[in-house]
């Protein structure tokens, strides 16, 4: 063991900063226990703000179906937006507020509007040092306290190579790919199982552990309106439009050609406006104007992530639209994250850039326009909004992890409304820790498979799904819990991922308190009944009402025409 580093105590080291781990972080700090959080990035905060992806959320999110934090979370949102943006009057009492009106959920915001609902829910704790947060810190390695336990986590601040000593007595990981597993040498599965070791209908003959979902690197959009001529670019000075033209990515002509080589087919270049609808596979065409979509659900790409709708505020305080692009033309399939090096994982990712880059560049350049045209050339990358240079996203957008081996495993018999024909509920597992909704959502992956996307029914959360079968103080917190690669697929969403980093947070605080392992807890049927009355206090949600109208669950269900 190194010496020569700074030792940093807590009650509970939180490695990774994002959805998860926040959301550990406050119930842990609001029940008196000392945090260290670290995360990779300059900004925590993760999906919402790193990544800069708006929440998807079932129909219900609005009165249940998910944790009073998060609720808060939601609420203290869109208090933000009243209290420092001009907002016009109908949208400021509007109590479903939705600042960017996109189709895609009813709370679509910007990434540094989440991060200051974060900072400003952390400030007394920070100031009262009860919570040290590490921005811009990746694990290194785990020091074990013993065969099933660990001792410390070795922790480097990326900006200056200095390496830190966390010690505490659990640790979470809450990180994007599940990084902490390896290092803490657990056992942990990634990619896709085989159908002998599942029993699930949907997965394949033989395990892939790198068949992993698509990763991707959002940005922003905004539009000026310049002028369209003939396809060219009007004259540089008139309007600046070539100021805005993204730099021709040096793999542009790779990308423009590219078409992912999935089953089933994809129907041409990636970088068109042609895909496959995911739930019925049939070819689908993308509606893309910005500015110019009608409101409602499946207007068109412009509306369907837009963070900010121009129309909601004081007229003329906003120029443009602000438009979240996480769309299919920037899911990378060329390689995962999760069983490569660390060399090749960072040219992966760099590569995704690329694809989004160009992406940006052929929306700008040569994406064919309904007037007979090719490109937008008032298209502009807004890095402001990301914060960061290039104008993407600091972070990318994960859709899996590596997952725990876990005392138990939610498969796809457990949730999908085809597997339980005449219910309208999943698996009512009697150790429920929290509750959550959304279709199986599997993006192409990086093996080949093409969308999965299929209906499932609103599900509880196993108690069991978040305890290792070995490791007695470390806990997932995030997507890495014991799912299969199918059911990661509707238990990654935001609502989901914050209610495990929530639950995982109170149970290490519960286990604290009662000098106990996880497993003991899982084990015991009283024990489970105690930590759930515990969490219910709390506000955590922990089983469905019996009689949901499914049809009101639907995610575009809070689609209204804009105010």
């Amino acid at each position: 063991m190194e010496t020569d580093m700074e030792t940093l105590r807590a009650d509970v080291v939180i490695v990774g900063g994002g959805v998860g781990g926040c959301a550990a972080a406050l119930a842990l700090l609001e029940t008196g226990h000392r945090v260290i959080m670290t995360d990779e990035f300059a900004w925590i905060g993760g999906q919402f703000t790193s990544q800069a992806v708006p929440p998807d959320e079932h129909g219900w999110i609005e009165r249940f179906g998910c944790t009073q934090r998060y609720r808060m979370f939601r609420e203290k949102v869109r208090a933000y937006y009243r209290a420092y943006y001009p907002l016009k009057d109908g949208a400021r009492a509007d109590p479903a507020l939705n600042p960017g009106n996109g189709w895609v959920s009813p709370l679509c915001h910007e990434p540094r509007v989440a991060l200051a609902v974060f900072l400003d829910w952390f400030a007394p704790f920070l100031s009262a040092q009860k919570l040290l947060l590490l921005a811009r810190h990746v694990p290194r390695a785990v020091e074990k306290a013993g065969a099933s336990r660990a001792g410390a986590v070795i922790a480097e601040d990326l900006s200056s190579g200095v390496r830190v000593q966390l010690v505490g007595r659990f640790f979470l990981d809450a990180t994007e790919n599940g990084d902490l597993l390896p290092l803490a040498q657990m056992a942990y599965v990634t990619g896709s199982e085989a159908r002998a070791d599942t029993g699930e209908p949907g997965a394949g003959e033989n395990a892939r552990p790198d068949n992993v979902q698509a990763f991707s690197m959002c940005f922003v959009l905004d539009e000026s309106p310049i002028a369209h001529t003939g396809g060219a670019l009007a004259p540089d000075g008139a309007n600046g439009a070539r100021r805005r033209i993204v730099k021709r990515p040096e793999r542009y002509d790779f990308w423009k050609k590219y078409i992912p080589q999935l089953n089933p087919s994809w129907p041409g270049p990636l970088l068109g406006w042609q895909g496959l609808n995911p739930r019925t596979m049939q070819v689908a065409r993308y509606n893309f104007a910005p500015h110019r979509e009608d409101p409602g659900s499946l207007s068109g790409l412009w509306s369907y992530r837009r963070i900010v709708d121009r129309t909601l505020f004081a007229d003329g305080f906003y120029a443009s639209d602000l438009c979240l692009v996480n769309w299919p033309m920037i899911d990378y399939m060329e390689g995962d994250l999760l069983t490569c090096g660390e060399t090749e994982r960072a040219r992966r990712i760099a590569d995704a850039r690329e694809l989004s880059l160009s992406a940006a560049y052929w929306l700008q350049t040569e994406a064919p326009r309904p007037d007979g045209g090719a490109g937008w050339p008032g298209l502009r990358l807004r890095g402001d909004i990301t914060g960061c240079g290039d104008g993407l996203a600091m972070a990318p957008y994960v859709r899996e992890a590596r997952r725990i081996r876990a005392l138990y495993t939610i498969r796809e018999q457990d949730v999908s409304a085809a597997c339980r024909p005449g219910d309208t509920l999943a698996e009512r597992y009697e150790d429920s820790v929290g509750v959550g909704h959304y279709r199986i959502d599997l993006h192409p992956s990086t093996g080949g498979d093409n969308y999965v996307d299929v209906a499932s029914l609103p599900f509880r959360i196993p108690l069991g799904a978040l305890v290792p079968v070995e490791m007695e103080n470390v806990l997932p917190a995030a997507k890495n819990i014991g799912v299969t690669h199918i059911t990661n697929g509707c238990y990654r969403l935001h609502p989901v991922e914050w209610n495990i980093g929530e639950a995982a947070g109170l149970l290490a605080a519960y286990c604290i308190k009662h000098g106990m392992a996880p497993q003991a807890v899982s084990r015991s049927r009283d024990r489970v009944g105690a930590f759930q009355e515990i969490i219910m206090a709390q506000g955590i949600e922990t089983r469905w009402p019996e009689d949901l109208n499914l049809d009101d669950g639907d995610p575009h269900a809070h689609v209204r025409p804009r105010a």
